[in-house]
């Protein structure tokens, strides 16, 4: 029997298989907890532009009577409270109690801060808790807090993602008398067995999720090499505007979020259509770290567990 033949009736016992199996677990255990970051951010930022409309900020309008300080009086009240930084821009309010917003700059930091327009109090951040928590989400995912640097280490993470999944859907196939079984969900079997067949059932169903994921936050990390392979591929031409690579190119961008609508897919408007494909996509996102989990608690039972259940090697003998 050859080598293909053995992998259609006994996959295990292929070496290579194996191998690909070793490059699976370790790559899955060095990206696990980077899946589940990028994952649960991800699921919750499809939603973003409404959660920073819901969180937008509004006037705020404060108790007072009388004439407002002047913008020298407002500038050194500010001033006095944030020692060390230099006032770049006071904005008064549309009316006179309304909060003023003074930015202040201390190097390379800025600082946004609302004050009383009669008293020169701090009234705190103009920006609402929902919203900086909504940028923050998006900057720990897309930059991992780290700028540039932070999206090119997520590039790697979305790289390694890529082989995972690969590596999942070669060493997903269980032989050809078993591949229907690895298709559903064994809810009868016993705990470890149910455990096996959500990460082998979620890996065939979701494998074209996952692998979109990878590939469209590799794009996004390193859109100028795409670029460069596309201009490769298929050479701008003047006279043909309109390239295949472009249209590739754009649905890059757009597929990572599951923003579809009104893209120009026949009968897919801003309306039901958007929404079911945002529900999915945050729905879909919470995937990978199921099977991150399964995985990892796949790998306890047989490595892990087992060799912590190892007695423990015998002291050598003291001799007097």
């Amino acid at each position: 029997m050859n080598c293909f033949g053995r992998w259609l009736r006994q996959p295990q016992a292929v070496f290579l298989r194996r191998a690909v199996f070793q490059i699976h677990l370790w790559t899955g255990l060095a990206i696990g907890l980077y899946v589940i970051v990028l994952c649960v951010t991800g699921s919750i930022l499809v939603y973003r532009n409404e959660l920073y409309i819901f969180f937008s900020p509004k006037p705020l309008l404060v108790a007072g009577s009388g004439a407002p300080l002047a913008i020298d009086d407002l500038k050194n009240a500010a001033g006095r409270q944030y020692a060390g930084y230099e006032i770049e821009d006071i904005r008064p309010g549309k009316s006179s109690n309304q909060a003023v917003e003074v930015t202040l700059r201390h190097g390379q930091r800025l600082k946004r801060r609302l004050f009383n327009p009669f008293t020169g109090a701090d009234l705190g951040d103009p920006l609402p808790f929902g919203f900086r928590a909504t940028a923050w989400l998006r900057d720990l995912h897309d930059n991992l807090l780290y700028g540039r640097t932070g999206r090119r280490v997520n590039g790697v993470g979305a790289a390694l993602l890529v082989v995972l999944s690969l590596s999942g859907a070669v060493i997903w196939w269980p032989g050809i008398r078993g591949w229907r079984r690895s298709l559903i969900i064994e809810r009868a079997s016993n705990w470890r067995r149910v455990n096996w067949s959500v990460h082998s059932a979620l890996g065939f169903w979701f494998f074209a999720f996952v692998l979109m994921w990878a590939v469209t936050g590799l794009y996004l990390s390193f859109p100028a090499l795409f670029s460069y392979v596309f201009d490769y591929l298929e050479p701008y031409d003047p006279d043909k505007p309109e390239r295949f690579v472009d249209s590739v190119e754009y649905w890059l961008a757009y597929l990572h979020f599951g923003r579809l609508g009104g893209r120009g897919i026949p009968g897919c408007g801003r309306g039901l259509c958007d929404s079911m494909t945002k529900f999915g996509w945050a729905v879909f996102g919470m995937v990978p770290p199921v099977m991150v989990a399964t995985g990892a608690i796949m790998w306890w039972n047989r490595v892990l567990a087992p060799f912590l259940r190892q007695p423990a090697k015998s002291e050598a003998p003291e001799y007097t």
